[in-house]
């Protein structure tokens, strides 16, 4: 869902599809009927979707056209966009990384990863609307503190100097870019404010940034709009936000960072993406997560591409 942002910029509002262990390109498609009910429960002329591809299945879709090409006419059946692609899933219970598939997990000291994050990117290329030149693909914050000490932080910086080589041919080969965002969770390298700069600090921040997890920033950083000032100040871009749509106790600090990111200048982000802590959500709860989040973002000034944006 492209939604327009008062200085005229467009902002993309995708829901986050359940991860789950998925080997075949038809057990993803098999997830769609539910996001393409939605779309006309809501009245949208399109959704976003954010797909979640293991590793395996990743590699599959960049080498085989047919099967990339597959899934693109599914999409378009639905009606449904992708402008983002996942290369991490979740625990449930406090929205943290875990491992793909139930497998270890792969952090950014090791060259698979890398490998796995551009072929997600050449997937990516195949599956954004047609007059859409960028998009995003999300994946760990580095690795675990415990992880990342001196000796993987050097290697890790190789390895990400050689994912922005490669996101660069692909931006050469396509003429669409995309952008890597690095996710904000407890325990990763990517915690703290001022732990999200120091990790990053030497990366290639036009093409990686951070894919901030609204709902951790809400509750762990003490002030969420002074630790978004303090990314800013190092120049890092907000490539993603990952938020739910019912913060509940936090919702005052929720506001202000959400409003701090759309702000009337101009939003710091370029896609929004809308998850749901539960297996297999209902049509009608997607649904009533959207009505929400799009409430809120109404009060921002943010309106469906082709209404008027509001007052602010």
């Amino acid at each position: 869902m492209r939604l327009r942002h008062p200085t005229g910029r467009i902002v993309h509002l995708g829901y986050e599809i359940t991860p789950r262990p998925a080997r075949r390109v038809a057990q993803v498609i098999a997830q769609l009927d539910t996001y393409a009910a939605v779309r006309t429960m809501i009245g949208a002329d399109s959704l976003g979707v954010s797909l979640w591809l293991p590793p395996a299945l990743a590699a599959a879709l960049a080498t085989g056209a047919r099967i990339r090409t597959r899934l693109r006419a599914e999409l378009d059946a639905r009606r449904l966009e992708v402008v983002t692609l996942s290369g991490l899933s979740f625990d449930e219970e406090n929205g943290s990384p875990f491992a793909e598939g139930g497998g270890e997990q792969l952090f950014w000291d090791e060259p698979a990863r890398r490998e796995y994050t551009l072929d997600l990117a050449r997937v990516l290329v195949d599956l954004l609307p047609d007059e859409t030149v960028r998009g995003a693909v999300n994946t760990i914050g580095l690795a675990p503190k415990d992880h990342w000490d001196e000796e993987t932080a050097k290697t890790g910086t190789g390895i990400l100097r050689r994912l922005s080589g490669g996101l660069a041919d692909i931006a050469w080969q396509t003429g669409r870019a995309v952008r890597v965002g690095f996710h904000t969770a407890s325990g990763y390298a990517l915690d703290s404010p001022e732990e999200t700069v120091a990790a990053l600090a030497r990366i290639d921040k036009d093409r990686l940034g951070v894919r901030l997890d609204l709902d951790h920033v809400t509750r762990t950083w003490d002030d969420p709009v002074a630790g978004l000032e303090t990314l800013f100040d190092a120049g890092l871009s907000i490539i993603e936000v990952r938020l739910t749509a019912a913060p509940g106790p936090r919702l005052d600090a929720w506001r202000a960072a959400l409003a701090m990111l759309l702000g009337p200048d101009g939003p710091r982000t370029e896609y929004l993406t809308l998850a749901r802590h539960v297996d297999d959500p209902s049509a009608e709860q997607i649904a009533s997560d959207l009505a929400y989040l799009r409430a809120e973002l109404a009060a921002l000034g943010l309106a469906p591409e082709n209404e008027p944006c509001a007052a602010r």
